[in-house]
């Protein structure tokens, strides 16, 4: 089974790449520091020529205004017309939980975009919905900075380590196509200004969070369920404190 991954040297897309390797997959890693570019389709076609499955973990380099928008637009665009004429028989892409209820956000508005240019393909496709990575609790932190503190909800999260998304796509990849959203989600569920304060204390940073249930994320005011998965959704095997110690190790 040949296998094409876009966006493979991302943070999912690493680890992804070494799990399809692992299990034996024919994977191509593409991605524009590889010199494959799905915004403008460059190369597009010599990495999904003969592939079986195409993985889209892309992902816009800014978050505000219309440039993820434009990105999604033209990359997934590029991406199903690239599959369609190689007779890829499973497209998949990564998204996030929450993605219908957060499109107040640019950036989520993009993914909408996204994924309804999958579902208007009409091909055979499974979209993973994931919630926030433990490798961004940290950027998400930093955009609610206030002064010398931070400001966040105590909306709900749970978020996931990257490398169970990776494992939920690279198991996707083997199976058939869903034609349908799936969900995964960590295995704990914290505040979000809970997990700051941990995310904080563990990097030993004194600054305060705030909580404030009107503060924003990614531009959009939260309930407390905005951010969590579905019931039945797919658990990830990491622990946030475990991930969170075993990096402060290294």
């Amino acid at each position: 089974m040949k296998i094409t991954v876009m966006g493979a040297t991302g943070q999912i897309g690493t680890h992804l790449v070494e799990k399809l390797e692992k299990a034996g997959v024919d994977v191509v890693a593409a991605s524009t520091s590889l010199g494959i570019n799905s915004a403008t389709g460059k190369g597009l076609g010599d990495v999904i020529s003969g592939a079986e499955v195409v993985i889209d973990v892309t992902n816009a380099a800014s978050f505000g205004d219309n440039s993820a928008l434009d990105f999604f637009r033209a990359s997934t665009r590029n991406l199903l017309a690239a599959s369609r004429d190689a007779g890829v028989k499973h497209y998949i892409a990564l998204s996030v939980v929450g993605t219908p209820r957060l499109v107040e956000s640019d950036y989520f508005r993009a993914k909408m975009v996204q994924e309804n240019l999958i579902r208007a393909a009409r091909r055979p496709y499974t979209i993973l919905h994931s919630t926030q990575f433990f490798e961004f609790i940290g950027g998400v932190i930093e955009m609610n900075a206030d002064g010398d503190g931070f400001r966040l909800p105590s909306a709900a999260v749970r978020p996931i380590a990257a490398e169970n998304v990776a494992e939920m796509l690279a198991e996707l990849a083997v199976k058939a196509p869903k034609n349908d959203t799936v969900e995964i989600g960590g295995r704990d569920q914290f505040g979000l200004d809970e997990i700051a304060r941990m995310h904080l204390t563990a990097n030993e940073d004194t600054r305060q969070v705030i909580t404030d249930d009107s503060a924003r994320y990614y531009g959009v005011e939260l309930n407390d369920d905005t951010l969590l998965p579905i019931k039945g959704a797919r658990v990830g095997s990491l622990r946030y404190i475990d991930w969170l110690t075993r990096s402060m190790a290294h």
